[in-house]
């Protein structure tokens, strides 16, 4: 799914829960890389350390994985609530 994102990942704090939910339309050269790391629509993680050098760490299916800023902006995701 391709959309206008209104959640970036890089404006969560560490420790949420989130689900990716599609693909922001201005970074759409960075989707084939994204799907080949696991990050399909509905693929859920947590946001492990906001990492120096514009680094995101996330685990997502048991592994860790470092996004850089760009590649963390053509994420769109929501948060998953623990309920």
């Amino acid at each position: 799914m391709i959309t206008n994102c209104n959640t970036y990942l890089r404006d969560m704090p560490v420790g949420t829960r989130a689900c990716v939910v599609g693909y922001e339309k201005a970074y759409l050269g960075y989707k084939g890389r994204l799907l080949s790391m696991g990050l399909t629509p509905g693929t859920e993680f947590t946001i492990i350390r906001h990492a120096p050098f514009n680094l995101i760490e996330i685990e997502v299916q048991g592994f860790r994985l470092r996004l850089r800023k760009q590649e963390a902006d053509a994420l769109c995701v929501e948060e998953v609530d623990d309920d």
